[in-house]
């Protein structure tokens, strides 16, 4: 598996993500659309320049998110988590624009047996998203309910 098992997690254990991604106006469009968010500030270019601070559309904080998380997925929970259990302090510091690239880091802060589910284990990491600038521009704390090592035979 490419994720890690919840006994090979350790608090303050950082990742820095190899996979970027430069967010397009497709995606901004399909995602918002598919979600059905008709807000002004995700799609309509002539509203944003005359009524927003940003003078352009920004990118669905939702699509931020989703891009944050996923990003980090290969290199801590593919195929080792059972769930996501939540996510907290969902922070968007700047905003996302079309054409800015997003990497990630991933910090693990938290690690804790699951006492429903002695199988399982809880791990808690803090997500960042930067632009190519370095800004900061989305933020959250992830519980994912984890697989524990499977016990050799």
């Amino acid at each position: 598996m490419a994720g890690l098992y919840f006994e090979e997690f350790t608090v303050g254990q950082c990742f820095r993500h190899a996979l970027k991604r430069t967010v397009t106006e497709t995606d901004n469009l399909l995602f918002s659309a598919m979600t059905h968010n008709p807000a002004a500030l995700h799609l309509d270019e002539e509203y944003c320049r005359e009524n927003s601070e940003f003078g352009t559309r920004i990118v669905n904080s939702c699509f931020t998110l989703g891009l944050m998380v996923g990003i980090s997925v290969g290199d801590t929970t593919l195929g080792t988590t059972v769930a996501n259990l939540g996510w907290d302090e969902v922070r968007f510091p700047k905003p996302l624009f079309h054409g800015d690239t997003v990497r990630v880091e991933s910090e693990v802060a938290e690690i804790r047996e699951s006492k429903s589910r002695p199988q399982n284990g809880i791990v808690v990491f803090i997500h960042r998203a930067f632009n190519q600038k370095n800004e900061l521009v989305a933020q959250c704390k992830r519980s994912a309910l984890m697989f524990r090592k499977p016990q050799s035979a």
